[in-house]
């Protein structure tokens, strides 16, 4: 995964089970649920995680694994760019 930072927008790339925010109810994250990073662990070998709602209500926030994510990405960076060879 290309490195993420605090507050970047992530995807999970596996399905991931873990427990809802405030219930403990058992959930099941899917692959492809985005959510925003909210603290790096290790210098980005892994990631706090919170996932929200279309209102931004959090139901869940977990510890990944960087492995076990994809960054999302907005905008073209100069890695990006091809040239004319």
């Amino acid at each position: 995964m290309t490195q993420a930072k605090l507050h970047d927008t992530v995807a999970l790339v596996e399905d991931t089970k873990t427990y809802q925010f405030m219930t403990d109810k058992e959930v099941i994250l899917r692959r492809g649920q985005v959510g925003t990073v909210v603290e790096v662990y290790n210098n980005g070998e892994a990631f706090e995680v919170e996932f929200s709602d279309t209102q931004g209500q959090a139901y869940a926030l977990l510890t990944v694994k960087s492995e076990k994510l994809m960054l999302l990405l907005y905008n073209l960076t100069e890695l990006d760019l091809v040239s004319n060879c």
